[in-house]
């Protein structure tokens, strides 16, 4: 059995498919998500259904463009331009798609493979034990029956950074911002949410999130997955943080890693740039 982490899905359905058949995916393989599975795309609905049905072979962590779909239906925000979104919303298996995709965590973490995948990363100045226990207080909110306020309230760049004190919908945002919106951070861990361009062309007093990271004796540390941020193309510079968001719904790949292996797949995207 083989355990191969996903990049942005983003409705790229025949991508994904196209890029299990080069992994020479198996039934009982292991498949982990990184968030994004849908919007942008042409066929997120058929990407939702595809790894629902996947069952425990998938392992899902909520991106951005999922959140905001979530509050969309539950929560009525408001629909943007640019989402692609009204096929999922008319289906007729909408209500259990959403259901099914609210109870999916922030953060997968496996022990045994020393492993953890966010959307976006994790912030430094966190340790594992922190960041988990964090976004089990966010699932908790999704699962608790106040969780239409949490999806009224997500929105937003404020709080910026992380303190011990935080509390309320001020504390929850904050921790969703840090694992499913990071790109730039301060040297002070704060996040700079407005800085959405390329590594170099970000303001001096700015890093990416991942140079916060300790770069030496990544033996030691746990492997970090994360999507979100197209423009990288796969590149961190740490050994051990590992970028998978490499644009298909931009016109440019997916992207997929087997955890065991290391090996790295990839599939060209059907749309044009």
């Amino acid at each position: 059995m083989a355990t191969y982490a996903i990049g942005d899905v983003q409705g790229c359905y025949h991508e994904l498919l196209a890029l299990l058949k080069k992994c020479n995916y198996q039934a009982g393989d292991q498949l982990w998500f990184v968030g994004d599975l849908v919007n942008r795309g042409p066929n997120s609905l058929e990407t939702l259904r595809f790894i629902k049905e996947l069952g425990n072979n998938a392992k899902v962590v909520l991106g951005n463009h999922d959140l905001h779909l979530l509050a969309i239906y539950f929560a009525k925000a408001r629909l943007k331009k640019s989402d692609t979104l009204q096929e999922i919303l008319q289906a007729t298996d909408c209500d259990d798609l959403m259901w099914w995709l609210k109870s999916q965590p922030l953060l997968h973490h496996d022990i045994n493979l020393n492993a953890i995948m966010t959307h976006a990363g994790i912030p430094a100045n966190w340790s594992l034990k922190q960041a988990i226990c964090r976004s089990s207080e966010v699932s908790k909110a999704l699962q608790g029956d106040n969780f239409v306020e949490y999806f009224h309230k997500m929105y937003g760049n404020t709080p910026n950074q992380w303190h011990d004190s935080l509390e309320g919908i001020d504390r929850l945002r904050c921790i969703t911002n840090y694992l499913t919106r990071m790109r730039f951070c301060h040297y002070d861990h704060s996040l700079e949410l407005s800085q959405k361009g390329d590594i170099g062309s970000q303001s001096k007093e700015l890093l990416p999130w991942f140079d916060l990271h300790p770069n030496n004796q990544p033996q030691s540390q746990p492997l970090i997955l994360f999507g979100h941020w197209a423009s990288l193309m796969g590149k961190t510079s740490h050994e051990n943080i590992i970028a998978l968001d490499t644009g298909c719904v931009w016109g440019e790949r997916m992207t997929a890693i087997c955890i065991e292996t290391r090996k790295i797949y990839s599939t060209p995207s059907l749309l044009r740039k």
